[in-house]
Formats: structure tokens, C-alpha cells, sequence
């Protein structure tokens, strides 16, 4: 029997093998083929591995039942040696009650995402398997250019290896997007700016334990609609990380979530949190340089004011580049992370 408070690792996959490519968020591969196709193409011709399509992965607009069916088929196949998601959404939370829990525990895979796949994640933890917080088809594999060696050598871990794997701060990083539909994106890997490398808070200490944690936006959906949530006490000891997305939720509302958070009682039994590098553009907000740097102050100063209220003694790292910035580092939730404060490390186990 799998305990979801000590998930196990299940098996990887080898090159040669079959993987699942599915969108149980969102059929955006579809709409968007350059990047999809390429990523597609960085899988059979890098990673070694042969990606097997579901009837949703092109389907935007697909049901949740539909997308559910993709995932219990891809979980089921015993061909099947891990499952890679294509892109991000907005509505997975709807395909949860649709799944076989049963059927997804007696048939444990790698699973690859992050975003609105933090549903799915914390639904695999709970459901007593470690899946991996990173990777998307369209997005890593799909890189303009050449995926980031961080990233590759990252993903290529976490797939492939068992065991530790020390993380390292990148020198320098990116968020700002070029469109899909114009095909000159392809030609030029996207720009990126001199990173500072990590922030350290209360790091006078070594902390590890199983993580816990995902997108912050979707955590907080996740909590009002009181799914995959164990008790807070269920989560002492663990690490949490946390990111946000290209919707860039402002200062005052990652306060309210945390706080949200801190009342339930959540915050005050993580002893350190790693928080991911924050999103700082999008098209919809194209911030400039000192615009970014500010809305990024910002978002540490409301993390700060909300776990010195609710979790003063919490080590926290900041700017770990685990979410939607690029590189993009791969956490393993429910996995084992070392979090060495005064060597200033991180290592997690893949």
C-alpha cells in the first residue's frame, strides 16, 4: 500500500522507450504546432525516447471526461514508461473527480508538468507516487533555438536517474516571451539577463524532507475548492515550493493567499520553503527591466511579511529557478530535498 505521506519513486524510463504526450490541461498543441512539433522532435532525437499522442492532445476544448480517459489509457499501457504533458492550462481542477485513483496507483508512471499540472501532481502524491514539477512539451522541449543546458540536464535526470541531484543557480535567466504564431521565434533562443543567483532567509540551518507544493495560483484553487488538501499537520516537516505564473498575481494577493495559508494552519509546518524566480512579463502585462525587478521586490516583501506572521523560524530560498522562468529547474513532489542552509546547497532526489 503507497503512502501518500512518503510517496514512492516509481520506475523510469530508458531510451527507446515509450512515453505518453498528453494535455489534460489544455490543447494547445493544436492551436500552436511550431513549438509542439519541435518539442516532439527534441524527445525522439535528444532525449532517445518515442512519444505516443492521445485523442486530446491536439483538442482544444476537450471535456474533462475526455481528457480523464487520456490519462487513465496512458497509465494503463504498460508500453507506456512515462507521461509528459504538453503545456499548461487553466481547468484541470475539473478532470480530478473524473479519475481512477485505483487504477493510477496500481499502475504508477513519471509523470512531467508543472502549472495548472500542479493539480494532477498533488493528486499523484496523495495518491502515494513522486511526479516531477517541470518539463512541458511545448515549453522546455519546445525552447526557441536550443532547450537551456540547466533545463536538459535537469529533465534528463529526472528522467532517466535515481538518486540526488544537487541543483545550481543559474547566472543568468529569462521571462520574456515571444509570440508562437510568428515563425521568426524559432530562429533565435530568447533572450536572457544576468541572474543574481539565490536569497537566503533564516538560512542558518539544514533542513530536509519530502516536498509538497506546486503553482501558487493553483494551490489556492485547490484550497477553495477543498481538494487533494490532507490535514496541515499531515505536511510537518515537509518542504514546500512554491512559484507563480505569467498571470503575475500581484504583491497583495500572494500575500492573501499565504495568509490564507498561515490561518489554515499550512504555513507553520514547512521548516523551509524554496521559492521559485518570479514571473515578471507576459503579453498581457510586458513589463519593462525596472518594472520587473520592482513587481519581483515586491512579491519577496509580501512572502516575507506573510511567513514572519505566520511561520517566523521558516528557511527560505528565494529566486530557485523551478517555474515559469527559464531555466527551468525539475522538483520532485512528494521526492526527498535537502535544503543546507549555511552551505548554501540544495539537492534533491530524482
Amino acid at each position: 500500500m503507497t503512502d501518500p505521506l512518503y510517496p514512492l519513486y516509481p520506475p523510469k524510463p530508458r531510451p527507446g522507450d515509450q512515453v505518453a504526450v498528453v494535455s489534460p490541461a489544455a490543447g494547445l498543441p493544436g492551436a500552436f504546432p511550431q513549438p509542439y512539433e519541435l518539442g516532439l522532435r527534441r524527445l525522439r532525437e535528444d532525449f532517445g525516447l518515442k512519444p505516443v499522442e492521445y485523442p486530446t492532445t491536439r483538442k482544444m476544448g476537450a471535456t474533462p471526461e475526455e481528457r480523464a480517459a487520456d490519462l487513465h489509457a496512458a497509465f494503463a499501457d504498460p508500453a507506456i514508461k512515462a507521461v509528459i504533458t504538453s503545456v499548461g492550462g487553466d481547468d484541470q481542477l475539473t478532470v480530478l473527480r473524473h479519475l481512477d485513483r485505483d487504477l493510477i496507483r496500481a499502475n504508477p508512471k513519471p509523470f512531467f508538468g508543472y502549472s495548472d499540472n500542479t493539480n494532477l501532481l498533488l493528486y499523484l502524491r496523495n495518491s502515494g507516487i513522486v511526479g516531477y514539477h517541470g518539463g512541458s512539451v511545448m515549453l522546455e522541449w519546445g525552447r526557441p533555438g536550443a532547450m537551456h543546458p540547466l533545463t536538459a540536464d535537469s529533465l534528463r535526470a529526472a528522467l532517466f536517474t535515481s538518486g540526488p541531484y544537487e541543483l545550481a543557480p543559474a547566472n543568468a535567466s529569462g521571462d520574456v516571451n515571444r509570440p508562437w504564431e510568428d515563425p521568426r521565434t524559432f530562429d533565435s533562443e530568447p533572450a536572457l539577463e544576468p541572474a543574481d543567483g539565490w536569497t537566503w532567509h533564516n538560512g542558518d540551518r539544514l533542513v530536509e524532507g519530502p516536498s509538497w507544493g506546486g503553482n501558487l495560483e493553483i494551490i489556492s484553487w485547490l484550497l477553495m475548492a477543498d481538494r487533494e488538501m490532507l490535514p496541515a499537520a499531515a505536511y510537518a516537516g515537509n518542504v514546500l515550493f512554491l512559484e507563480t505564473s505569467e498571470e503575475m498575481p500581484p504583491a497583495p494577493e500572494v500575500y492573501r493567499i499565504l495568509r490564507n495559508m498561515g490561518e489554515r494552519g499550512l504555513l507553520r509546518q514547512f521548516p523551509a520553503l524554496l521559492m521559485g524566480r518570479a514571473k515578471s512579463w507576459s503579453f498581457e502585462k510586458p513589463l519593462d527591466a525596472e518594472e520587473r525587478v520592482r513587481f519581483r521586490r515586491d512579491q519577496r516583501e509580501a512572502v516575507l511579511r506573510a511567513c514572519d506572521e505566520y511561520a517566523p523560524d521558516t528557511m527560505i530560498v528565494f529566486d530557485v529557478d523551478l517555474g515559469h522562468t527559464d531555466p527551468q529547474l525539475v522538483i520532485p513532489v512528494g521526492g526527498h530535498i535537502r535544503v543546507d542552509g549555511p552551505a548554501r546547497r540544495i539537492t534533491v532526489t530524482y
